[in-house]
């Protein structure tokens, strides 16, 4: 077994992938239905947002008390992947063809990918590198498989910046993932599902049956909701490049359930999975390992006492050996060598 499978942020973006996937054969068999694309998009973030928000009031979660420094990271993350985002892709939906739409959505991988490389100076070498050209290819392969049709460039740029938006939205997402996550989640899909649903509306959709809406709104919260805070949690320990790349599989489990319901298993389908299988390979068989600084830092995240998180408790609050446990905590300056991911205690130059 590769070791990095029993890697805590492998396994959630792997699971975050299974979870979305599985939510497109729901979610087609809702259009089938009759029920407006926008105006699923909207139950669907509808589910998560106020599906997340009852599972933290049944839990007795915390309160959130997010960072200043926080706020705009988090703000930006909702205008663009809640409101910009959908409106962008709207817009082109609305004069190509769908075969084309699915093509160029493909290009949210690449651009949180890119960004989190470029901008945001998230660590990448060549095995990673080539790892996420895999994952695309078969991606693409999948999402083409007679061919896309792209007429007039302007609706195929507004899906560009769609994919855009959501790969800024991945990104300073990450900013605030040491956030408690399922709180993240909910906010996010409290926002983007009322805008979905006032698109939808203000283009003539129809409100569909009571058992359609329950049954996107449930589909929402596990293929949106859930697989959100997933995502999020693997952001927090493996970062954003590579916790796209295991999310844009995603596609494969989708059609793997289509075809387990009965779709036909194609030469696209084989070629795909092994493109993405591939691809996934090359990230867990990744080994990081360079002497490096951490400066010191305070914050407030869920953690345990391991080689990062050497500190001391005020008498009466001690925890149990491996317990996990949030508090607010200084991480004094420290050099060492081990393998590790660019996750949110490593986010050092190279």
């Amino acid at each position: 077994m590769i070791a990095s499978l029993r890697h805590r942020g492998v396994q959630a973006a792997l699971l975050a992938a299974v979870l979305f996937g599985a939510g497109t054969p729901v979610a087609k068999s809702l259009l089938d239905a009759d029920v407006s694309p926008w105006l699923l998009a909207g139950l669907l973030y509808c589910g998560s947002g106020i599906g997340l928000g009852v599972l933290r009031i049944v839990r007795r979660s915390p309160r959130v008390r997010l960072a200043r420094t926080d706020v705009p990271p988090l703000a930006g993350a909702i205008l663009f992947g809640g409101i910009l985002g959908p409106v962008l892709l709207l817009l082109g939906l609305s004069s190509m063809p769908a075969s084309g739409a699915s093509l160029l959505l493909n290009a949210e991988g690449v651009f949180t990918a890119v960004l989190a490389w470029v901008v945001f100076r998230e660590n990448v070498d060549r095995r990673i590198a080539l790892g996420m050209v895999a994952i695309v290819a078969g991606a693409v392969v999948l999402s083409a498989p007679s061919g896309a049709v792209i007429s007039s460039p302007w609706p195929a740029l507004a899906i560009l910046g769609a994919c855009l938006c959501w790969g800024l939205d991945n990104n300073l997402t990450r900013k605030v993932a040491l956030t408690d996550a399922t709180w993240l989640a909910a906010i996010k899909g409290g926002v983007a599902g009322p805008v979905n649903l006032a698109l939808a509306f203000a283009l003539g959709a129809q409100i569909p049956g009571a058992a359609n809406i329950a049954a996107a709104m449930v589909a929402g919260f596990f293929a949106y909701g859930v697989s959100l805070v997933l995502f999020i949690v693997a952001m927090r320990h493996v970062g954003t490049s590579r916790a796209g790349a295991y999310f844009s599989i995603a596609p494969f489990f989708g059609t793997a359930l289509a075809i387990v319901l009965g779709d036909p298993l194609t030469w696209p389908v084989v070629v795909a999975g092994a493109l993405m299988a591939l691809g996934v390979w090359l990230h867990l068989t990744e080994r990081h390992e360079h002497e490096h600084t951490h400066e010191a830092i305070t914050h407030s995240h869920r953690h345990t006492h391991d080689e990062h998180h050497q500190h001391d408790h005020a008498p009466g609050q001690e925890v149990a050996a491996g317990a996990w446990h949030t508090h607010e905590h200084t991480h004094e300056p420290i050099t060492h060598t081990h393998e590790h991911y660019p996750d949110s205690h490593h986010r050092h130059r190279h």
